[in-house]
């Protein structure tokens, strides 16, 4: 894809050599983010510095040096402004137990200065849109961990925002629960034309709402671009071996070959145009049976792993990601 292409596009998140330091530890460390409209996720374990960022770019906290911009606003100066414009779903119980559903997220357009009465409005459509429109009248104590995860969407939701950040949506849900949060996050991605930036550890989640993502670590930025571009760096092909496994994963290796062997079953590095042709080469030498071989598709965990493996610290992109394959 030409990188005329890529530059058109829109972004909504953006920043140069973001840094956050508190006294001697370095929670961001020199970010250059770029997140087009559309699904993002954000990934990284634990101390990556995913809340830190989230926090940053709502305006909430103040850099220690570089800028960012979110929406065309500055998040040194315009953080009121930026706030007003997203919509945020946060990990932690933000709930009032006491109120009613439709009164709390009444409540929550009434902090953003929404009119009461267009803000009762706006909560009935709100709710009814998460999928609680006929528990709308209940006690937030009432309800289940899947309501309230609802409860808190309907909330970000409640001014229409341009964007949503959704901190771990889908963390403490039944089955049940966490497919209709990913169903109402696609639509609202899909249908509703707004953006959504995903936090979350579950990569199942984040590969099923989201076409983009930035992946953190220690305060670095680890990699960042479209899912099915990054996934490219860990095309492999699989294959069921019948007869010395073990000889065939040793050849394999021998050859140049990157192997992941568990029992029969072996993923092996593609090498290009040739891979398949090495392989059963390979076989062919040793007297080995390839019983079976296809293509395998790549999950967003491999990607991870893979990643963290490949780059440990270093600043990425996707393009320089695919460079090194």
């Amino acid at each position: 894809m030409c990188g005329d292409c890529i530059m058109e596009r829109e972004l909504i998140i953006e920043s140069t050599a973001l840094t956050k330091a508190y006294g001697t530890h370095v929670a961001l460390d020199s970010l250059d983010v770029k997140i087009e409209k559309g699904s993002t996720g954000l990934l990284g374990p634990n101390g990556a510095g995913k809340s830190t960022f989230l926090k940053t770019i709502l305006g909430l906290i103040q850099l220690t040096s570089g800028e960012g911009k979110v929406l065309g606003f500055d998040i040194r100066t315009q953080g009121d402004q930026i706030r007003q414009r997203i919509g945020y779903m946060p990990e932690y119980d933000a709930l009032n137990p006491g109120m009613d559903a439709i009164h709390q997220v009444r409540y929550s357009g009434e902090l953003i200065g929404m009119n009461p009465n267009i803000a009762l409005q706006r909560a009935h459509q709100a709710l009814e849109y998460v999928g609680l429109g006929e528990q709308r009248y209940r006690q937030v104590s009432t309800f289940s961990t899947g309501m309230k995860q609802a409860t808190k969407l309907a909330c970000a939701l409640i001014h229409d925002p341009a964007m949503i950040i959704a901190d771990e949506p889908s963390n403490g849900l039944d089955a049940k629960a966490r497919e209709f949060m990913l169903n109402t996050l696609e639509t609202t991605v899909n249908e509703g034309q707004r953006s959504v930036l995903m936090a979350s550890h579950l990569m199942d989640d984040v590969e099923r709402v989201c076409e983009n993502i930035v992946l953190l670590h220690k305060g670095k930025l680890a990699a960042q671009g479209k899912i099915e571009d990054l996934k490219a760096i860990d095309k492999e092909v699989e294959i069921h071996v019948w007869g010395s496994p073990g000889k065939m994963e040793e050849t394999l290796k021998d050859r140049g070959m990157k192997v992941r062997r568990e029992g029969r079953v072996m993923r092996v590095g593609h090498n290009g145009e040739n891979t398949y042709n090495d392989i059963l080469q390979a076989a062919a030498d040793i007297g080995t049976q390839v019983r079976r071989m296809h293509e395998h598709e790549a999950t967003l965990e491999d990607l991870f792993l893979v990643i963290m493996e490949r780059l440990g610290h270093d600043v990425k992109s996707s393009e320089d990601l695919l460079g090194g394959v």
